[in-house]
């Protein structure tokens, strides 16, 4: 009944806003003839009715010159509200939104130098490098909302505001609370970016600055005590199973924190000359011939694990010193400084030819600090901190500090618009992480809209170890300084993209060398005091063939999308991947009453079996169990509509419809149940004049 209720409150809410938004057509036709006239006695005309004057740019596009997007107004795909849910970027998680996440396909990421090797929860991130900086001629905000009747509380708001004609600040605000759907599966966030790009008016110099700040809190429940939750006879509510850490109260269940604030700033100058595009139109572009930046960034980054509660389900590890109380931390401080020098050679046109030389220096300095409670100090001298004493001490067991000079240089040659091939080189020369490298090759063939676009692409990676398997001082998690080798990737791809035919289509071939992962310790004796402790591995040589296909059909008012992705490997175990994994959505779109622009839709994803992750609460870090086992997979399917009403997108899906009938349930980590069945309703509203 209460579901039923939910649902009509959400149609109601997408009917008051239909008729509110049509009223609101008619003002805007009114407002309109005002304009009309306000033009014809020769006044200012500060009525804007079109999101093209609201734009934006982001830092990889202004490292090129200046250009700027407009703004996305549509409703496409905004029922993947959830980080974890992107069909295009799937992942294996827990089973709620904000809990621990990886990704479902292989892909590495290409970096080099230290890196935390914390990414349990980083898909909720807000991250610096993707700030977006505007330019709005009027004010510009918009409020979303995910939630309402149903779980996810997912909010967001955000300003942008031209101080002046070349001065732009904009505020981003986010806050998440949701519930889950097993007994202690809570998750909140609260995340802010702060954001400023100024510009001269002679267009040669740049200042772009951005705060950042992330709070994330994720608890850790250990899995539900139940063995088969989707049984015949265990069919009930999700949040009736007791979970392996279980308080009413929700005080004292282990949990996840995360704090990453960052600050960061870049100037940069042009010299010689300027090639501008469609110059006093919000689509301008320059183009310098040479310019200089520099950057520099300051991060502070905080991974937590807290508990305050006895395992009595022995959801972590054996540890006859472990107390109740657990604070394990890790605390990263990052300076980094970056000088930029990029050269451009091109004819009168700058379409034509172009010749490109960028050249960079960074220098990055971290300083590493690991503590957790001092339980030696505690068993020594019990009377001086009694059990029930939250306030324990500290014990610094890491204090390290790293540096790195990488050297980075970038060349190219763009032949009009029907080839661009860049050469790219990133060298660490001096510091701890010296002998990393990752050299690129890429060439963009163009063949023309009717034949398409070919891509050639290569890259050779050497990388340090993340820091995390290199050193851990966990209380359920200690090594120091195993001195692992260094990860070799040599990969080597062909795209192909037809957009006249819907059709893009990638082949990857991996070729890798003391690949790094987790596993659990060996313990063919079933001893339960080895059991769900883990040890860094590194695996010798591995060999990995990545298809990827997309395909788009199109027949008067239906689409029908489809993904499929074919994973190929000799270590198919070890990579925890599935073979295939596709995607696909039908969906019918049309204009209701000339005024509703509309969708509705219903999608299906299936991945073949393979060796599901098991997932270490201790650490925040997914593993290979001694004895890995593969769960049944099924079609995930999904029921969607999603609308826009001038200014206002809308969305209401009905997620795991099949739920209802086959399967009852399923996993993507071992012993974490995904989620049951569930209805999500969202809207965003933009104002921008």
């Amino acid at each position: 009944m209460k579901l039923i209720v939910r649902i009509l409150a959400a149609w109601c809410v997408l009917f008051i806003y239909s008729v509110d938004v049509i009223a609101q057509s008619k003002e805007d036709w009114s407002s309109a003839l005002d304009s009309a006239r306000a033009k014809e006695d020769g006044k200012k005309d500060s009525v804007i009715l079109s999101a093209k004057y609201i734009r934006y740019a982001t830092l990889d596009m202004l490292k090129k010159g200046t250009y700027t997007r407009q703004i996305d107004t549509s409703h496409h795909n905004y029922q993947y509200y959830n980080p974890q849910n992107l069909p295009w970027n799937p992942s294996v998680n827990l089973g709620a939104y904000g809990l621990a996440t990886r990704d479902l396909l292989f892909q590495p990421k290409k970096t080099i130098g230290f890196q935390s090797g914390f990414t349990a929860l980083e898909r909720y991130l807000l991250n610096p490098d993707s700030v977006q900086y505007f330019r709005a001629r009027a004010r510009y905000s918009e409020l979303s909302a995910v939630g309402f009747f149903f779980n996810d509380q997912v909010f967001r708001a955000r300003v942008a505001q031209n101080i002046n004609s070349q001065w732009n600040m904009n505020v981003d605000f986010h806050s998440t609370k949701t519930d889950g759907f097993y007994l202690g599966q809570n998750y909140s966030d609260l995340k802010a970016s702060v954001a400023s790009w100024y510009e001269s008016k002679n267009n040669r110099y740049n200042l772009l600055i951005n705060a950042v700040f992330n709070r994330l809190d994720a608890m850790e429940n250990g899995s539900i005590t139940e063995d088969l939750p989707f049984a015949p006879g265990n069919r009930q509510s999700p949040d009736r199973f007791i979970p392996k850490f279980y308080d009413a109260s929700n005080t004292n269940i282990p949990r996840s924190k995360w704090w990453d604030n960052s600050f960061f700033l870049r100037q940069s100058l042009y010299l010689g000359r300027l090639d501008t595009i469609d110059k006093g139109k919000p689509t301008m572009q320059i183009h310098p011939t040479n310019s200089m930046a520099h950057n520099t960034r300051i991060r502070r980054q905080t991974y937590n694990f807290f508990k305050n509660k006895d395992d009595e389900n022995a959801a972590l590890p054996y540890n006859n010193r472990a107390l109740a109380l657990n604070n394990d931390k890790t605390l990263i401080t990052n300076v980094s400084n970056e000088f930029e020098y990029n050269f451009f050679l091109r004819g009168k046109s700058v379409f034509k030819n172009e010749a490109k030389l960028n050249l960079a220096f960074q220098h990055d300095m971290n300083w590493v600090e690991q503590n957790q409670l001092d339980s030696m100090r505690y068993y020594n001298n019990t009377s001086a901190y009694p059990q029930p004493l939250k306030k324990l001490p500290d014990s610094t067991t890491f204090d390290r500090f790293y540096q790195n000079g990488i050297v980075k240089g970038e060349l190219g040659y763009k032949f009009s618009d029907r080839l661009d091939f860049s050469l790219k080189a990133n060298q660490i020369v001096f510091g701890h992480n010296f002998g990393d490298f990752l050299y690129e090759a890429k060439a963009d063939i163009s063949m023309g809209d009717k034949i398409g676009k070919v891509t050639l692409s290569a890259y050779s990676q050497n990388k340090s170890p993340e820091m995390v398997f290199e050193n851990l001082n966990y209380t359920y998690g200690k090594w120091n300084d195993l001195d692992l080798k260094k990860t070799k990737i040599q990969n080597l791809g062909f795209q192909y993209a037809n957009p006249m035919l819907g059709f893009h289509g990638k082949v990857e071939y991996f070729l890798m060398n003391n690949y790094t992962y987790f596993e659990e310790l060996s313990n063919p004796q079933n001893d339960p005091k080895k059991d769900k402790w883990i040890v860094p591995a590194q695996l010798d040589k591995a060999n990995l063939l990545k298809v990827t296909v997309g395909q788009k059909f199109k027949l008067n008012h239906f689409t029908f999308d489809n993904l499929v992705v074919y994973q190929k490997t000799d270590q198919q175990n070890t990579l925890a991947v599935p073979e295939l994994y596709t995607w696909h959505s039908l969906y019918y779109s049309n204009l209701f009453y000339k005024v509703i622009d509309y969708s509705i839709g219903l999608d299906a994803k299936f991945n073949t079996p393979y060796a599901n992750p098991n997932y270490s609460i201790g650490t925040g870090q997914f593993y290979n169990a001694y004895k890995q086992i593969e769960f049944s997979t099924y079609p995930i399917m999904d029921l969607w509509i999603t609308a826009n009403i001038q200014r206002v997108n809308m969305f209401l899906s009905y997620n795991f419809l099949n739920q209802n009938f086959y399967p009852h349930g399923y996993y993507t980590v071992r012993r974490y149940p995904m989620n049951s069945a569930n209805f999500r309703f969202g809207i965003s509203w933009k104002f921008y004049d």
